[in-house]
């Protein structure tokens, strides 16, 4: 498969791209990090591809998705992981700063990258969109609420996408559940290495994601535990 990754540098992007090139599959991916982004081209030459990009800035996102899609063509599964997470406060105490930083990825980066990639998919007529949402974006906790407010809109803005596609293709927003990663550890600090490492969470993540068809158009999934 072709597999289209964002936020590729670290924590579930990275293992997902690890699991998938290590099983035979073709990953781009992208990341803020050019240091990291070196490291993942010096580790996995073509036909990977890792490119420096913020999907927040729309311009950028449009030049990394014609070069992916002039090597690879159209993914085969599109997967929305980039993401950030607001420092915990009450809403009102959220610098505005920071709060448009987290709309700007975890939301609009998401449109960013469809707006992109998807009408290529669109007009092969196959493919699966994943918008990696949240157990806060189907409930919600104290002092993070713009991360809970961009990942609630994730699954509005999916199911919606899910009715415009055409048969035979999906969009699915996935709960991912809970992994000790640096977004857990910067809400929950040392609770955060009670739960399985990304790397332990692809194993049953990654083959999960590969498996998702037209069937399961407009779901709203959740990886299944560990």
């Amino acid at each position: 498969m072709k597999i289209v990754i964002t936020g590729v540098t670290r924590g579930l992007g990275r293992a997902l791209a690890e699991w998938y090139i290590a099983h035979g599959h073709t990953v781009a991916g992208c990341g803020r990090s050019g240091q990291l982004i070196f490291d993942l081209r010096f580790a996995h030459p073509e036909p990977h591809g890792f490119d420096p990009v913020d999907v927040a800035m729309p311009n950028k996102v449009a030049l990394w998705a014609e070069k992916v899609l002039g090597t690879l063509g159209p993914p085969d599964l599109l997967i929305n992981n980039a993401g950030l997470m607001n420092d915990p406060a009450p809403l009102w105490k959220v610098p505005a700063e920071q709060f448009a930083r987290v709309v700007g990825v975890n939301l609009v980066g998401v449109a960013n990258v469809i707006r992109a990639f998807v009408p290529a998919m669109v007009e092969r007529g196959t493919g699966t969109i994943v918008n990696l949402s949240s157990g806060w974006g189907r409930s919600v906790a104290p002092n993070v609420a713009p991360y809970c407010g961009t990942k609630w809109a994730i699954e509005g803005l999916t199911k919606a996408l899910a009715e415009e596609l055409p048969a035979g293709m999906a969009a699915v927003p996935l709960d991912p559940g809970i992994i000790d990663t640096e977004m857990l550890r910067q809400c929950w600090a040392g609770d955060a290495a009670g739960y399985p490492t990304a790397d332990k969470w692809a194993e049953t993540a990654a083959p999960f994601l590969l498996g998702l068809g037209a069937e399961d158009n407009g779901k709203s999934l959740r990886v299944p535990e560990q």
